[in-house]
C-alpha cells in the first residue's frame, strides 16, 4: 500500500551492510569508517525507523561502511551477542539501542575500553557502561502529552478508570512514559482511577492477548493507553472488534497505527520521532570521529517528539512513504538541532 514504509522480513537479523559513498567529504579523519547500529527488535517499527535514520545519516556523511543488527524478537541476550559481534567490525563507532540496559553494562564497557565510541540511543546507559553520551526523548514529557490529549477528549472532571500498559516493565523509556501519564491524571483529573501499568509485551501476539484481557477485566474504563509500538494498533483492533466506546491510543508510527488514527479508532498516537533520533545519533557519532578524534559529548542530547492526530495524519502518512520523504520532512529540524548541539545538551542524570 502507498502508505507503507520499507519493510523487512521478521526473521531478518542482519539488516544492512552497506558502503555509503556519496560525494560528501570524509572530514579530517579521512578514509572509510566502519560503523553500525544495534537495536532491540528488528521486526518492530520503532527500531526500523531508527535504522533508517541512522543509514540516512551515514549515507549523507559519505565513506561510511554501516551495518545494522538486531534480533527478530525482543531478546536482550540475543542482542548482546549481535552487539558483541558488531564490535569486531564496526571499530570506528556504534549506536546502541536496547530495552534491557543492565545486561549491556559490561559489553558496552568492554567496547569503550577497546576504543570504540558508543552512543546510547533511546535508552539511557547505565553508570558502569562507560557510555557517557545519550540521544533520546524526554519520555516522561511524552507521557504527559498523551494524558493531556486524552483529557481533551474526556472533558471536565472525568470519573472512571484509565488503564495503562507497558510492554517491557523495567525499561526506563517505557516506565517514564507510563509515569508521565499516571502523574498527569492524578494532578489534573483526581476522580480518574489509574489501573496498571500492566505488562503488555512487545510481541504483537502476546500484546493483543494481554490487552484483550484488560479490556475484558475493565469493560467500563474511560481509556486504554499503551506506551509501546504494538499497543497502538492492537488496541485499535480490539476496539473495532468490540465496538468499544472507550478511548484508545499508544505510541509510534507503525503503518497500522497510522491507519487507526486515520480512521478515528485511536484518537492520537504519540510520535517519538525515531527516524530523527537515529539520524542525529549517527551524524554526531561520525562528526566526533572525523572532527574530534572520537571524543563524544558528555550528557543527554534531547530529541523532540510530537502528537499525530486527525489534523496532521495525512502529512505524517506522506512522511512515512520512504526514508527520503522522512529525511526531507525532518531536515529543518535536523539542521536546527545539529547547528545548536550545546543547546540540546542536559546532564545525563536528568534523562527520563
Amino acid at each position: 500500500m502507498h502508505r507503507r514504509m520499507l519493510t523487512l522480513p521478521a526473521a531478518l537479523v542482519l539488516l544492512t551492510a552497506v558502503a555509503c559513498g556519496e560525494s560528501a567529504s570524509s572530514g579530517k579523519g579521512g578514509g572509510e569508517l566502519n560503523m553500525g547500529i544495534a537495536v532491540a527488535n528488528i521486526s518492530l517499527n520503532f527500531a526500523h525507523e531508527m535504522v533508517l535514520g541512522a543509514e540516512s545519516a551515514a549515507s549523507h556523511a559519505g565513506d561510511v561502511n554501516f551495518k545494522a543488527v538486531g534480533p527478530p524478537n525482543t531478546d536482550g541476550p540475543a542482542e548482546v551477542q549481535l552487539f558483541q559481534n558488531l564490535t569486531t567490525r564496526a571499530k570506528d563507532g556504534i549506536v546502541l539501542e536496547n530495552l534491557d540496559p543492565p545486561i549491556f553494562t559490561r559489553p558496552a564497557a568492554q567496547a569503550v575500553d577497546k576504543g570504540i565510541p558508543i552512543v546510547a540511543l533511546d535508552t539511557s546507559p547505565t553508570d558502569g557502561s562507560k557510555v557517557t553520551f545519550y540521544v533520546g526523548n524526554d519520555n516522561y514529557a511524552l507521557g504527559e502529552l498523551m494524558a493531556k490529549e486524552a483529557l481533551k477528549k474526556l472533558g471536565d472532571d472525568p470519573k472512571g478508570e484509565v488503564a495503562i500498559g507497558v510492554p517491557n516493565p523495567g525499561t526506563p523509556v517505557l516506565d517514564n512514559r507510563a509515569k508521565g501519564i499516571a502523574d498527569t491524571f492524578e494532578k489534573e483529573a483526581p476522580n480518574v482511577k489509574i489501573v496498571g501499568p500492566f505488562q503488555t509485551y512487545s510481541d504483537p501476539g502476546q500484546n493483543y492477548s494481554s490487552w484483550s484481557s484488560q479490556v475484558n477485566a475493565h469493560p467500563n474504563a474511560l481509556a486504554f493507553l499503551g506506551v509501546g509500538d504494538a499497543d497502538s494498533y492492537n488496541l485499535a483492533k480490539i476496539k473495532k472488534a468490540k465496538n468499544g466506546k472507550w478511548l484508545t491510543a499508544g505510541f509510534d508510527v507503525d503503518p497500522k497505527t497510522l491507519d487507526a488514527v486515520k480512521d478515528g479508532s485511536n484518537f492520537v498516537t504519540i510520535d517519538p520521532q525515531h527516524f530523527l533520533k537515529g539520524y542525529l545519533s549517527t551524524a554526531m557519532l561520525i562528526e566526533s570521529v572525523r572532527e574530534k578524534d572520537g571524543k563524544l559529548p558528555d550528557g543527554w542530547f534531547l530529541s523532540p517528539g510530537g502528537v499525530v492526530d486527525s489534523s496532521n495524519i495525512d502529512e505524517i502518512i506522506t512522511r512515512q512513504k520512504s526514508a527520503k520523504a522522512a529525511y526531507d520532512w525532518y531536515k529543518p529540524t535536523i539542521d536546527k538541532l545539529l547547528g545548536d548541539q550545546e543547546g540540546q545538551m542536559h546532564p545525563l542524570k536528568d534523562a527520563r
